[in-house]
């Protein structure tokens, strides 16, 4: 019975490890770019796109497809960096426990 109250006071501890990570997940941001700087975005840890910066050259109507391949490119930058940083989070709080790899946590 001792080592059951032990696992649930760890598994307590654990979510409340998570839920403060979440919590800072939220307020984080984190940018991506691409075009050499040209674009660039910002999401935050939710992956919901907070602004975006575009340079005044690219703005031509008849290079419209380029202009959306560099914004798609920079959102997937931002994204993929969210996703190594969120990992590199939970991997603090998870103490080296092999989870899943399709396991999405905290969302």
């Amino acid at each position: 019975m001792k080592n059951l109250n032990q696992m649930l006071k760890q598994a307590q501890q654990l979510q409340n490890q998570m839920a403060d990570i979440q919590g800072r997940l939220e307020q984080t941001e984190i940018s991506g770019a691409s075009g050499a700087g040209m674009v660039s975005v910002v999401i935050n840890g939710k992956g919901e796109m907070r602004a975006i910066k575009i340079d005044s050259s690219l703005i031509d109507p008849k290079e419209k497809e380029i202009l959306e391949d560099l914004i798609i490119a920079a959102f997937n930058d931002a994204k993929s960096k969210l996703e190594t940083y969120t990992q590199e989070e939970m991997s603090k709080i998870s103490g080296g426990l092999n989870l899943p790899g399709g396991l999405k946590l905290p969302f």
